[in-house]
This record gives structure tokens, C-alpha cells and sequence, in this order.
């Protein structure tokens, strides 16, 4: 376990994923992030990278073949390295492999860097192309934030601000976890989406390429607040298990698969691609 903290924040991350298991406020003595009930959903923060989201017949298809591919991809069940680190950051390392390559044909290093600035925490995806031709891939966030902050709160009393006035559409999910096609309008209470436990009984909340680049958790009961900014992502998802206490904020790069529509890698909504011998980079920002 990795940990890294100033004035604000302190934070803990493991290998396994890189994966952030605590987001606590050192001036409120607030645990930001879920704890991971093995009961209710394991997770804190997963990365995910090389697909998002889940692949029909959890299979990725390259240039014609198919490789098996658990949804939300690999590299959150992956040990990562640490590749560097001081008081207020850490870097870690998912390298290409044997085992990589037999599920996913591309030469790469997928890297988390974790860096504290002030009150905030910056994460950054990064991607090195190792091979003489392009590749593509997928990446995302996936952190699962406590609500309420307090006991003696209910889920009830928070609600999610958009950074601006929207008309947003909620694209729908099959029991599966794939795209119907068909959308659902969202109606906010000015720049608001009230929170409720039932909410996410029919699944995640998914919005492509809405307006606003800034989320704040928010409540009228207190001024705490936790805001996450992604400015270079233009999907997000919202999602918790019903009934539990939290809510996920997914800034994406990519997304599941739409039913009928078993696509190449190439083809796929929302795939990123990079040319041999470049890097891609990518941050999203979680504020306290």
C-alpha cells in the first residue's frame, strides 16, 4: 500500500489496479471513498483500461479475431508497479506481458499517476505505444464516493450539480450491460440531479458528451462538498447498487457495446487510438 498526503488530503492506493482505497479529508476527518463491503460491491476506485464497459460474448475483437475480455477490461485484477513516488504523488505501471498479449495484441504501458495539489487530487492515465503500428483502447475512471459524508444524513438529502444548465439524456443499458439505442430524458432541477435510492434500479446513468466537465456532490444539510472535473472525457457515468451508500462518478473514454453490434476494436463508440511512438494523457480531478 502506497500513501500519499499534504495539509488536505491523505491517500492510500494499491498495486492491485493502482486502485485508490481511501480519499480521506484531513481537516473535516471525512472518509471520502467507499470501503469496499464485500457484501454490497468490492471495489473503491477501479481503473479501467484497455475496453469500458462490457463486450458481447466478453470478447474483444481485433482485426478479425477474438480475444476474451472481461467487462471494464483487465487491469483492474492486475498488479501494477510502483514506478516512483514522493510525499504527494505516485506513479504505477501496468507494462505489457505474456499474459497481456494473450488477450489484448498490443505492445503498451498503461500508467495511473496520482498527484495531491492543495485540496484537490489529480489522476492521470497515461498510454505508451510500444508497437510500429496504432493501437486502440479504452480507459476510465470508476470511484465510488460515500454518501451521505455524515451519519445522521440520509442518501436523500444530497443531490449532483452540474457545472451548467443541461438536457441530458440517459442512454439505457440492457439487462446485460449493453446499448438499447434508446434514451431516456433527464429532468434537473436547475444545474441539480437529486439523489434517490432507487435511481440506479435499471442500472447506470450514462450521458455522451454532456456540457458540463465539473460534478459536485453537494447537500443543503451542510457546505461540505467533493467535485470531480474531467475535462478530456466525454462520457460519464453515474451508478451505485441500489440501496448502498455511495454513488460512482465515471469520467470514460470509451463505453460498452451496443446490442447487435459486435464491432472491431477499430469500430468501436468512443475508442481511442494512438499512433507508434506517441503518448496519450488524460486527467481528471477529484476536489474536496
Amino acid at each position: 500500500m502506497t500513501t500519499i498526503e499534504n495539509d488536505f488530503l491523505k491517500v492510500k492506493i494499491r498495486n492491485k489496479g493502482g486502485e485508490m482505497t481511501s480519499l480521506y479529508n484531513k481537516v473535516s476527518g471525512v472518509e471520502h471513498l467507499w470501503q469496499g463491503d464485500r457484501n454490497i460491491w468490492p471495489w473503491h476506485a477501479p481503473n479501467l483500461f484497455p475496453v469500458v464497459g462490457g463486450l458481447i460474448n466478453d470478447e474483444l475483437l481485433v482485426h478479425g479475431k477474438a480475444y476474451p475480455m472481461k467487462r471494464h477490461g483487465f487491469n483492474r485484477e492486475s498488479e501494477l508497479l510502483l514506478i516512483g513516488s514522493n510525499e504527494i504523488s505516485a506513479r504505477f505501471s501496468l507494462p505489457y506481458s505474456d499474459h497481456t498479449l494473450e488477450v489484448y495484441p498490443y505492445k503498451f504501458d498503461f500508467q495511473i499517476h496520482y498527484d495531491l495539489i492543495e485540496n484537490a487530487l489529480r489522476i492521470t492515465y497515461k498510454v505508451v505505444n510500444h508497437e510500429h503500428e496504432t493501437i486502440y483502447f479504452s480507459v476510465g475512471g470508476h470511484p465510488a464516493f460515500n454518501v451521505p459524508f455524515h451519519v445522521g444524513d440520509s442518501y436523500e438529502d444530497y443531490y449532483l450539480e452540474f457545472e451548467s444548465e443541461e438536457k441530458l439524456e440517459r442512454h439505457m443499458l440492457s439487462a446485460d450491460g449493453f446499448f438499447t439505442g434508446e434514451t431516456q430524458p433527464v429532468k434537473l432541477d436547475g444545474k441539480k440531479l437529486h439523489l434517490t435510492r432507487e435511481m440506479f434500479k435499471d442500472d447506470a446513468w450514462v450521458f455522451k458528451k454532456p456540457r458540463s466537465r465539473e460534478v459536485t456532490i453537494k447537500s443543503d444539510k451542510h457546505d461540505q462538498t467533493l467535485e470531480v472535473e474531467f475535462p478530456h472525457f466525454n462520457y460519464l457515468g453515474l451508478w451505485a447498487k441500489p440501496g448502498a451508500d455511495f454513488l460512482c462518478i465515471e469520467p470514460w473514454l470509451g463505453c460498452a457495446d451496443t446490442e447487435g453490434k459486435h464491432v472491431d476494436i477499430t469500430k468501436k463508440e468512443a475508442i481511442q487510438h494512438l499512433k507508434h511512438g506517441h503518448v496519450f494523457e488524460a486527467p481528471f480531478y477529484i476536489s474536496i
